[in-house]
C-alpha cells in the first residue's frame, strides 16, 4: 500500500481509484492462492483438494478480473509521466526483501521486524542526516498512524467472538439451512442444487458480515456448508470455491473490514471511499451469481 500510495502521488493518479485497486489486487490474489489461510479453511472444511478448488475458482475469478482491469483502466485520468532519477538500489532493498519473504511464507511478524530493520539500517548507512532518534521517532510515528485500525479491529473481533459465543452465528447457519431443506422438499434436483449454492454463499456472507473476516467467516459456516453440499449434490470443490469467492466478496466490500481499514488509513481516505472503488469484488460477485444461476447441469456425483 505504500508502493502504491507514492506511486499514484508521483503520476498524479486518483488515490482513491488506487486504493480499490489495491484492494481488488489483494482480494484476487487471496481468492486465487492455494496456501492462503481462506483456501485451506474452504478446502480442508469441505475435504477436496485445494488444486481442484483452484481450477473451480479460476473459471468464475478470472473473468472477473479481467472485466475490473477494463473498468479500472477506463477509469483512470492520463497523465504525463514525472521524470525520475537514477534508482538508489540500497533504498529498495527493504521493499524487494519484503516482498520476497512474503511470497516466501515466512511468518509476517518476523518480515515485518525485518523490514523495519532493514529500512532502518539503510537509512543510518546512507543519510549522513539520519540518527537513532530519528529512527525512534519514525517507528512511534509509524504505531501511531496504526492505533486507529488496531483498536477498531480489536473491536470488530471482539464483536464477532461475542456473537458466536451467544449463538448468534449458529441461529443464522441453521436459519438458512433450514430454509434450503424447507425449500428442497418441493422442487427438482436442479433447483435444489441451485437453493443449495445460494444458500453456501448466503451464508458465508452473512457470518463474514457479522465477523469481519473471511477466514473466521468459512471456519464457522464450514460444517453447515457441507451438510448442504452433501443433501444436495454439490460438489466438495464447487462448495469450497463458493465459501472461498463469497467471502472474499464480503470482504472486499466492508468499509469495517481489516483491508479496508488499513488501506484508508496509510491513504488517508475514508473506508467507504476505498470499498467504492473495489471493482473486483463486485464484479466477481456478479460473475459468481451469474456462474450458479448458468449451472443447469448438475454434478451429483462427489467429486
Amino acid at each position: 500500500a505504500p508502493v502504491a500510495l507514492g506511486i499514484a502521488q508521483a503520476a498524479d493518479m486518483d488515490v482513491a481509484l488506487t486504493a480499490g485497486v489495491v484492494l481488488s489486487g489483494a482480494m484476487f490474489g487471496d481468492n486465487l492462492s492455494i496456501i492462503s489461510d481462506t483456501t485451506i479453511a474452504a478446502t480442508r472444511s469441505q475435504g477436496c483438494q485445494m488444486k481442484d478448488k483452484f481450477r473451480e475458482n479460476i473459471k468464475i475469478a478470472l473473468p472477473a478480473a479481467i472485466v475490473a482491469l477494463v473498468v479500472f483502466a477506463a477509469s483512470s485520468n492520463s497523465s504525463e509521466v514525472p521524470a525520475t532519477e537514477a534508482i538508489e538500489w540500497l533504498k529498495v532493498l527493504p521493499y524487494v526483501t519484503i516482498l520476497v519473504l512474503a511470497v516466501a511464507g515466512v511468518n509476517v511478524f518476523v518480515v515485518l521486524s525485518l523490514g523495519i530493520l532493514l529500512a532502518g539500517g539503510v537509512g543510518l548507512f546512507s543519510e549522513p542526516s539520519y540518527h537513532l532518534g530519528n529512527f525512534a521517532k519514525d517507528i512511534y510515528a509509524g504505531f501511531g498512524n496504526m492505533q486507529e485500525i488496531f483498536l477498531l479491529s480489536m473491536l470488530i473481533g471482539g464483536m464477532g467472538e461475542m456473537m458466536r459465543r451467544q449463538g448468534g452465528l449458529a441461529y443464522l447457519t441453521q436459519l438458512i439451512s433450514r430454509i434450503i431443506r424447507v425449500f428442497s422438499k418441493k422442487h427438482s434436483a436442479n433447483e435444489n442444487l441451485r437453493a443449495s449454492e445460494f444458500g453456501i454463499a448466503g451464508l458465508v456472507s452473512l457470518t463474514n458480515c457479522c465477523t469481519a473476516n473471511n477466514t473466521v467467516a468459512i471456519i464457522v459456516s464450514g460444517s453447515v456448508a457441507r451438510e448442504l453440499a452433501d443433501e444436495n449434490g454439490v460438489t466438495p470443490r464447487r462448495a469450497a470455491s463458493l465459501l472461498d469467492i463469497f467471502s472474499c466478496v464480503i470482504q472486499g466490500l466492508l468499509p469495517y473490514g481489516a483491508q479496508a481499514l488499513l488501506l484508508g488509513s496509510v491513504f488517508k481516505l475514508s473506508p467507504l471511499e476505498v470499498v467504492a472503488h473495489s471493482y473486483y469484488c463486485i464484479f466477481l460477485a456478479v460473475a459468481a451469481v451469474v456462474a450458479i444461476l448458468l449451472k443447469h447441469s448438475s454434478r451429483i456425483n462427489k467429486a
